[in-house]
């Protein structure tokens, strides 16, 4: 099954998102501005924190749509909650 990360309001995640549901691809689909855990996935497989990503069997195979994306602010070292 695929994996989808993006967010609510990033409007390429919601291109995406109706180009799959619209080829009745089933995916799974994480926000990662609110699951921290998700944002960890996201930034393990691409290294950075453009959405929207598509994954598929554990490899990405799409990051934006048309060249576009949204960058998610990442959390420094010192905040509370940080990834590291």
């Amino acid at each position: 099954m695929m994996e989808l990360y993006g967010t609510k309001g990033c409007p390429y995640t919601k291109e995406l998102r109706e180009s799959l549901l619209w080829d009745g691809k089933e995916f799974v689909e994480y926000d990662v501005e609110e699951d921290k855990e998700a944002l960890k996935r996201l930034i393990a497989l691409t290294g950075g924190g453009t959405v929207p990503v598509l994954v598929e069997d554990g490899r990405v195979i799409q990051v934006g749509i048309s060249g576009r994306g949204c960058i998610v602010a990442l959390p420094s070292s010192r905040e509370n909650g940080a990834l590291s």
